[in-house]
């Protein structure tokens, strides 16, 4: 039976456009900008609305104060009717005015045809309840005063002053803030549009650097300019670039000599498996027990070449990984570890051991086979017999050192730099087992570690390979 093939249901949205774009960083630093500004703005203009609006109020009930005061001490006083009226109430401009009793009612016998409007307040002023008033009315669009009538108890004199000139100054104080507030956002939209275009010039180049990285794998360093943030970042994306490259060199090496050393192996097996082959065919020369046992011998030993060459090759590539996760190493366990293996293959050779106590924080695992590859090379070179000094002892700089001498022929003068280097083998070690990894490998672990690797000669007369390491004595 057929299944049947269940298809992705695409996403519909309900208004029936597409998905939404993310706004550009560009857009994002301008509309910032623009709305930084229009924010300072914004405040700016009520502080500044609201001050004019007080100071403007604040004149308007001056002057009625002023004006409320002159005629109440005006010592100019004439009788009208039953009331006292000062003269300079006759003098009053553009002020509406009148003296009220308790009940709102003129104490004029004929009322100002222009009155001041009357409300509770003015009431309460004129009946005592009050010592004074000072209100803004909303029906008439005018600010009102009302004081005590000192020359005639229970009257109150009321002042009102028209807002018309107020308002509309008022009016045109927020339309030049809300012009200067329209100029000034455009003006930082355009400022940050200008700045983000200017600012992110360079990444859009480390972008494009990037990209084209992606694109054609070219791990060339990106120019740098300037000495900024950006610069700074571009430096450290070029020093990425080195590591990539280098580690893509390694790689291209590494398989490069490995399809070296794998060669000669791999040509004796199929030359000697072609002699077996044509062997048993019918009619073909047939193989004496002595050449049949010689390639046959000749075969495991070219399959243990292979199996040791791939195994290191490993162990290489498993040391390049990035490892996050260290722990505390007792640098003697790791040691004596690797010596009861090298003592079970060392025949009779012996080991001359002096180790120091020494905490590390690493891999228990790499280390103990670089240090068993130390001690593996040593006893390939040293006569039967001979004897393998190892020692391990701080240096008082905050590192230890893993000595490892043995009694061989030592390392000639022009093969000295070059012992670590993969697949190296100088002329002595080209007719002795080995893939010419060994070495690399406790190289490639002590650097993995912080620390190096030396070779030297030993007062023995053979070789003399350390590895130094830092740490903290145990």
């Amino acid at each position: 039976m057929s299944q049947a093939v269940t298809e992705p249901v695409p996403v519909i949205r309900v208004d029936g456009g597409s998905a939404p774009r993310r706004m550009s960083l560009r857009a994002r630093v301008t509309l910032l900008a623009a709305a930084c500004v229009a924010g300072v703005l914004a405040l700016v203009s009520l502080g500044a609305y609201i001050t004019v609006y007080n100071n403007l109020y604040q004149q308007v009930d001056d002057e009625l104060i002023q004006q409320a005061n002159s005629v109440i001490n005006d010592p100019q006083v004439v009788q009208t009717g039953g009331l006292r009226i000062p003269t300079y109430i006759t003098r009053l401009v553009d002020v509406r005015f009148d003296l009220i009793v308790g009940d709102g009612s003129s104490a004029f016998e004929s009322a100002p045809s222009m009155r001041p409007p009357i409300g509770l307040d003015e009431r309460e002023v004129a009946s005592g309840q009050k010592t004074s008033s000072i209100r803004t009315d909303q029906n008439t669009d005018s600010r009102v005063l009302a004081v005590p009538y000192r020359y005639q108890p229970g009257v109150a004199l009321v002042l009102s002053q028209p807002l018309d000139a107020t308002k509309q100054t008022l009016r045109e104080l927020a339309v030049v803030l809300a012009l200067i507030g329209g100029g000034g956002i455009v003006v930082a939209a355009l400022a940050g549009t200008a700045v983000a275009r200017t600012g992110l010039r360079p990444v859009e180049r480390l972008t494009s650097a990037t990209e084209h990285i992606a694109r054609t794998g070219d791990l060339r360093p990106i120019p740098i300019s300037g000495d900024d943030e950006l610069a700074r970042l571009t430096h450290s994306f070029n020093t990425m670039l080195g590591a990539v490259a280098e580690s893509q060199d390694r790689q291209r090496q590494l398989v490069a000599d490995a399809g070296h050393e794998l060669r000669t192996p791999l040509t004796s097996l199929r030359t000697n498996l072609e002699l077996l082959l044509s062997a048993s065919r019918s009619g073909a020369p047939s193989l004496s027990e002595k050449d049949r046992a010689e390639i046959e011998t000749d075969i495991k030993a070219q399959l243990d070449e292979l199996t040791q060459l791939i195994g290191d090759l490993v162990e290489l590539a498993r040391q390049d990984e990035p490892r996050t996760e260290f722990e505390r190493v007792e640098l003697v366990e790791v040691v004596e570890r690797a010596l009861d293996r090298a003592r079970r293959r060392a025949g009779e050779i012996e080991f001359d051991v002096a180790l120091q106590p020494w905490v590390v924080t690493g891999d228990a695992g790499a280390l103990e086979r670089a240090v068993l590859n130390l001690l593996d090379n040593a006893v390939k070179f040293s006569p039967p017999e001979s004897r393998v000094r190892v020692r391990m002892y701080p240096l008082g700089d905050g590192t230890a050192v893993i000595e490892v001498a043995d009694s061989g022929p030592g390392i000639a003068d022009e093969d000295l730099p070059r012992v670590f280097d993969r697949f190296y083998r100088s002329s002595e070690a080209r007719t002795l087992p080995g893939s010419g990894l060994g070495l690399a490998i406790v190289k490639q672990a002590a650097e993995r570690h912080g620390g190096a690797a030396y070779a030297g000669r030993a007062s023995e007369g053979g070789a003399l390979l350390s590895l130094r390491l830092p740490g903290t004595p145990g």
